[in-house]
């Protein structure tokens, strides 16, 4: 079964992750030949998804090889500082992450309260973001996501709204949004996802054993 659910991660993370100059650097990746003649004579273009693991022979093993020198190198700090500037902007906007908060919470029947104790943040910082009075950085949306299993609608209208999208060319959001897609919230599942591609960066509140 674990085998399974990782086999299907693969497939997708192949599918999707294009970094092409991370995965051109893979020993034995064989650069694809983007440019070629039309039917008209002229030179054209392939779409860059040509160049995605995917469409190599043996994704497999080159896939294989990208996880091995992988390092989480995406962490953040829980919240930043809004500028004066951008509180003004706030009071006019009709969304952003303090009002949006509390209506996706209630799509999945939790509350600031509830979100904030499976989140590995200090309270008085929790407080500061539902009350916006500052803004989350990126890793802090995304463990939200998963531990408070969010729609992935939700979930990008929370990013957009902090000054995010989910980027293809970044192995953590590759991975978080293929969690999110395939609804797998169960946490032994998520973690072993998580780290099969050495995510540890997300303040997701774990239990000790």
């Amino acid at each position: 079964m674990e085998q399974e659910f990782i086999r299907a991660l693969d497939e997708y993370f192949c599918a999707h992750y294009s970094d092409y100059v991370r995965l051109s650097a893979i020993e034995g990746y064989v650069m694809p030949d983007v440019l070629y003649v039309a039917d008209d004579g002229n030179i054209a273009r392939r779409d860059s998804a040509c160049m995605r693991l995917d469409r190599q022979k043996d994704a497999a093993e080159l896939l294989a090889r990208f996880k091995a020198g992988l390092a989480d190198t995406s962490f953040t700090f829980s919240f930043y500082f809004r500028s004066l500037r951008d509180k003004l902007h706030d009071l006019r906007e009709k969304n952003t992450f303090a009002k949006l908060l509390p209506k996706v919470l209630a799509h999945v029947s939790e509350t600031a309260e509830s979100a904030g104790k499976l989140l590995e943040i200090e309270p008085q910082f929790w407080n500061l973001l539902v009350k916006g009075k500052v803004y989350p950085e990126k890793n802090t949306v995304l463990a939200l996501a998963l531990v408070c299993r969010l729609q992935l609608t939700d979930v990008q209208n929370l990013l957009i709204v902090s000054g995010f999208t989910f980027r293809d060319d970044d192995v953590r959001d590759v991975v978080v949004r293929y969690l999110i897609e395939q609804q797998i919230f169960n946490p032994v599942m998520r973690d072993r996802c998580l780290a099969e591609y050495k995510i540890d960066c997300l303040p997701i509140r774990r239990e000790i054993a």
